[in-house]
């Protein structure tokens, strides 16, 4: 993946409503910046040129982790997936990473399946907890019960 592929992913993020991004880290700088820091992890899947799935990977030297994965639901059950996680997984082993995790909507049945299909464990011994530095404002996500357009401190 490089910056040159933004605007047909964030056609995917849009066309999927599946998205759960934010304007800020997933605008095109932010996703320019988190490439050039990760160089070597994140993928696309192409049909004619055009942006069918996406895996973004990344580490911070000692663990990785999955940022964003998504396949067209039109693309979705051949295979394209699988690929996209193994070629991940694949980059950051040779890299030295060594445990990769993500976060999954937990009322995204199909996501979750898919992950659990991949070999991917549900913690359930730990909290996940964030805050944001800056305000985020969120485009809405089908998972999520509520639509989000704004997160506050």
């Amino acid at each position: 993946m490089t910056i040159d592929d933004y605007d047909g992913i964030a056609e995917l993020w849009e066309e999927s409503g599946e998205n759960g991004t934010n304007t800020t880290d997933d605008s095109r700088e932010g996703i320019d910046k988190y490439l050039k820091r990760n160089p070597k992890t994140s993928f696309v899947a192409l049909d004619n040129g055009k942006v069918v799935g996406m895996i973004m990977a990344g580490h911070d030297g000692r663990r990785g982790f999955i940022q964003h994965m998504l396949v067209s639901s039109e693309y979705r059950r051949q295979g394209i997936g699988r690929g996209l996680v193994e070629s991940a997984m694949n980059a950051l082993d040779n890299e030295g990473i060594n445990k990769v995790a993500l976060l999954v909507f937990n009322n995204n049945k199909q996501g979750n399946k898919f992950w659990e299909r991949m070999g991917f464990t549900l913690r359930e011994d730990i909290f996940y907890r964030n805050k944001n530095i800056h305000e985020l404002y969120y485009k809405p996500n089908k998972f999520q019960h509520e639509r989000i357009e704004k997160i506050r401190n």
